[in-house]
């Protein structure tokens, strides 16, 4: 016979565990706060890398070809009235030098026109991020990476020294390590009409006055307006209460009640999990952040859910065994499912983490946290809520038979004084 493992003679440590910690993450919340995110907070996250200007690049012939710049590759699309659609792509590689490039695009009338660095690989090149870069005879300016340690410059504490004086300001970095890519997250305090449209250009200037002309690529920007996080953000919340309450009415429709309620505990407790980790690490909170606890609430109610599904079947083939026996049996026998299912679904999930960067990343970490309260909540918390229930049940039952067979015992004893 497989060995029980018995799982009961933790319940009471891993309550006393679970509620400190959720009281830990209330307290939080409270003293600390969350990092909201731009989602849920009016402002702009502007996304921006400090690079050196590298070469003007300019177009002489017919029409208005669209430059796309990757790591890799410089993509010249030509299109335009009178002009054959076409896309001309230069691997970046092929080219030792930027003035190698140059000679290259000049044969397509492109004039690539050095600032500084033409003897650098082209492969220097700060990538062309988002929206047309249209090439005209009017100049455009290209920039370029810090060609080795001793060019870098702009750490995150100058970067902050430089925003400060905008306001509401937060910095932190993303990217590669040393890639000198920031997002600058400005929160609006006051009901400026204006704000959204001025403040990409406040962080320009304050950034090019602290660390030179024209040394500031604006990679992308995210804004969102006060009346529209504010809804967001009670949104948000009525979503997660609504699929904890369908999760209650499912659970006890096809359980019983202590089923239904001791699978709620377990979500809510997962969902304060999450929350305390986002509040105590720093994490942004926003968007991805709900979408990490919604997540996890499907992934531990269906692992619950196979166990409470092999515990009501014990309880019909072992009826009068104790309940803690028959909880550890059915966690035992479901513990190899458990284990392979959420050890696949984490490989996934530490892919996302190692592999990607922003806020990707914090989702995964995020995910990371829940599943592994999942696995614990369905065992020590729903699990541990139905012992708990039976337990407290069959005292009552005690006490009410103890108090009848008394009642009856003080009737005979009446009878018989009667006679």
């Amino acid at each position: 016979m497989k060995r029980i493992i018995r799982f009961h003679k933790g319940f009471l440590p891993a309550t006393i565990f679970s509620l400190c910690l959720m009281a830990f993450g209330v307290l939080g919340i409270f003293v600390k706060g969350f990092n909201m995110g731009v989602d849920f907070k009016a402002g702009v996250n502007q996304y921006i890398q400090l690079a050196y200007p590298a070469a003007d690049i300019s177009y002489t012939g017919t029409g208005t070809p669209n430059l796309k710049v990757t790591e890799t590759v410089f993509q010249v699309v030509f299109a335009g009235a009178n002009v054959e659609q076409r896309a001309v792509t230069y691997d970046l590689a092929k080219y030792a030098t930027i003035n190698d490039l140059a000679v290259e695009l000049a044969k397509e009338s492109i004039v690539l026109a050095g600032r500084d660095g033409g003897a650098l690989s082209p492969k220097l090149f700060v990538p062309t991020y988002q929206g047309e870069f249209l090439l005209s005879t009017t100049p455009r300016l290209l920039h370029r990476m810090p060609r080795d340690a001793g060019e870098s410059y702009g750490s995150i504490e100058e970067v902050r020294k430089a925003v400060d004086p905008i306001g509401s300001v937060a910095v932190q970095t993303f990217g590669k390590k040393d890639s000198l890519q920031y997002v600058i997250r400005v929160s609006q305090d006051g009901d400026e009409n204006d704000f959204i449209g001025r403040i990409p250009g406040v962080i320009r200037s304050a950034l090019e006055k602290s660390f030179g002309s024209e040394k500031v690529v604006f990679m992308k920007n995210d804004s969102i307006g006060a009346k529209f996080s504010e809804d967001l953000g009670g949104l948000s919340w009525k979503v997660t209460i609504l699929t904890i309450l369908v999760i209650l009415a499912y659970s006890w429709v096809r359980f019983k009640l202590q089923f239904g309620m001791g699978a709620v505990l377990a979500i809510i407790h997962d969902a304060l999990a999450i929350v305390t980790f986002i509040v105590w690490s720093g994490m942004e909170f926003n968007t991805l952040s709900i979408a990490a606890i919604l997540t996890i609430l499907g992934y531990s109610i269906n692992d619950t859910i196979v166990i409470f599904d092999r515990i009501r079947e014990n309880m019909k083939l072992s009826p009068t065994d104790k309940m803690t026996t028959v909880l550890d049996r059915s966690v035992t026998e479901m513990l190899g499912r458990t284990i392979i299912t959420t050890g696949a679904t984490l490989l996934a999930v530490f892919a996302l983490y190692f592999f990607t960067e922003g806020s990707m990343k914090d989702f995964a970490l995020a995910l990371i946290v829940g599943m592994i309260s999942g696995t614990y909540s369905t065992i020590y918390i729903a699990t541990a809520f139905i012992s708990y229930w039976e337990t407290i049940k069959q005292k009552r039952k005690d006490k009410d038979m103890a108090i009848r067979n008394n009642t009856l015992t003080n009737t005979s004893k009446l009878v018989k004084a009667a006679k």
